[in-house]
């Protein structure tokens, strides 16, 4: 019997429009608010795909909008996608 061929490992990369919105997120050290990301044209599918992959975070927030308060929410990049970027 032929031995099984064996495949390396490699990296997976980011579709195009994945690492777009990585570099979006990495640019901005705040992060940025779902609204701008939309804005880019990342969608919400997309977001949460960075997030479920640990890529990226959200954290609600509450700003002021005229005498409204509002929540809005915070995509920022995780430190461990910032560290894959370092390789």
């Amino acid at each position: 019997m032929p031995p099984v061929p064996r495949h390396r490992a490699r990296k997976r990369l980011p579709k195009p429009d994945r690492r777009r919105a990585l570099k979006l997120l990495a640019g901005s050290p705040t992060g940025c608010t779902e609204a701008l990301l939309f804005a880019y044209g990342i969608t919400v599918e997309m977001l949460v795909g960075l997030i479920e992959a640990g890529l990226a975070r959200a954290t609600p927030e509450r700003v002021r909008a005229g005498s409204k308060a509002i929540e809005i929410a915070r995509v920022r990049i995780t430190e461990a996608r910032r560290a894959l970027r370092m390789e």
